[in-house]
C-alpha cells in the first residue's frame, strides 16, 4: 500500500484536488460557501482532477523507469515494490475511474467533459510521444496544469474568469518543468530536452523567461474584475507578490543549486494557490 501511494504521488495528487475546487471557489466568488449543488459538483470534479493525475503520474513512472534508475533509485517501481504490469491496471483503473466521477459534473456543466477528453489526450500524447521531445512535453505539462483551474472553473460554469491563473499556472509549471530536466540531464539519455540540445544556459534563461511573464501577468485580475482596494484585493496583492517573490528566487541561482530552485518553485506554486483563493471573496 506505501507504495502504491508514492507511485500516484500523493502530494501532487492532493495539489490537483486543491487547485480544482480553488479554480471553481475563484470563477464562482462564492467564498467558502457555496450552494450545495455547486459544492457537489466542485467535490466531483476536484476527486476525478485527482483520479487523473494519480493515473498520469503511474504512467510517467512506467515510462520513466529505465532513467529512474539513475536519477530516483527509489521509485516504487526500481525497487520492485510494484510491478510493470500492476502498475498498468492501476493506471487503466484511475483514468476510468475519473472519468465515471466527472459524468454527472459534464452532464450539468458539458464544458467539463470538453476539458476532461483534452487532458487525458493530452495526457497520454506527453506519455506515448511528446515526453522524448523536450520542450513540446514541457509545454504539455504546462498546459495539463492549467486545466485544473479551467476544469474547475468550468464545474462552476465560468472557466472564462480563471484563464489568467491558468495562464500563470501554465508558465509556472513549464518554468518548473525545464529546471527539473536541468536536475536529471544525466540521466534523460533517451530525451531531447532543452538542457541536452540547448545546453544548461539556454535552459536557465527559457525558465526565467517564463517565470518573469508568470509575474507579469498575476497583475491581471486588478485590470479585469478585482478591486485593488478591497479585502479580497488586498489579500490578494500580498499572497501573491510573496508568490512572485518566490518564483523569482526559483530561478535566481541558474544552473546552480537545481534541487533548491526546484523545491522554491513548487513552494511558490503553493503559495499561489492561496492568492487565488483569495479572489473567491471578491
Amino acid at each position: 500500500m506505501r507504495a502504491t501511494l508514492r507511485l500516484v504521488r500523493p502530494g501532487n495528487v492532493a495539489v490537483a484536488f486543491v487547485g480544482t475546487v480553488v479554480g471553481g471557489l475563484a470563477a464562482a466568488a462564492v467564498g467558502f460557501e457555496p450552494s450545495r449543488v455547486l459544492g457537489s459538483l466542485l467535490l466531483l470534479a476536484a476527486a476525478s482532477t485527482a483520479l487523473v493525475t494519480a493515473a498520469g503520474n503511474v504512467l510517467n513512472d512506467l515510462g520513466d523507469l529505465d532513467g529512474d534508475r539513475l536519477n530516483h533509485p527509489e521509485r516504487p517501481l526500481v525497487t520492485g515494490e510494484v510491478t510493470p504490469l500492476a502498475a498498468r491496471r492501476l493506471a487503466v483503473g484511475l483514468f476510468v475511474a475519473g472519468v465515471v466521477v466527472a459524468a454527472p459534473v459534464a452532464l450539468v456543466e458539458p464544458w467539463v467533459g470538453v476539458i476532461l477528453a483534452v487532458a487525458i489526450a493530452g495526457l497520454l500524447a506527453y506519455e506515448f510521444r511528446w515526453k522524448a521531445r523536450g520542450l513540446v512535453g514541457n509545454l504539455t505539462v504546462g498546459g495539463l496544469t492549467a486545466m485544473v483551474f479551467l476544469y474547475g472553473g468550468a464545474a462552476a460554469g465560468r472557466p472564462v474568469v480563471v484563464l489568467p491563473f491558468a495562464a500563470m499556472a501554465f508558465l509556472a509549471t513549464l518554468s518548473r518543468e525545464v529546471i527539473k530536466d536541468m536536475e536529471d540531464v544525466a540521466g534523460d539519455t533517451s530525451r531531447r530536452t532543452v538542457p541536452k540540445v540547448l545546453g544548461m544556459p539556454a535552459a536557465s534563461r527559457l525558465a526565467r523567461g517564463a517565470v518573469g511573464a508568470a509575474i507579469a501577468l498575476s497583475v491581471t485580475p486588478f485590470l479585469w474584475y478585482l478591486t485593488p482596494r478591497s479585502p479580497a484585493g488586498v489579500a490578494y496583492a500580498v499572497v501573491v507578490l510573496a508568490a512572485d517573490l518566490l518564483f523569482v528566487a526559483s530561478v535566481a541561482w541558474l544552473p546552480r543549486r537545481l534541487r533548491f530552485e526546484q523545491t522554491v518553485s513548487k513552494g511558490a506554486m503553493a503559495l499561489a494557490l492561496g492568492a487565488f483563493l483569495a479572489v473567491a471573496f471578491r
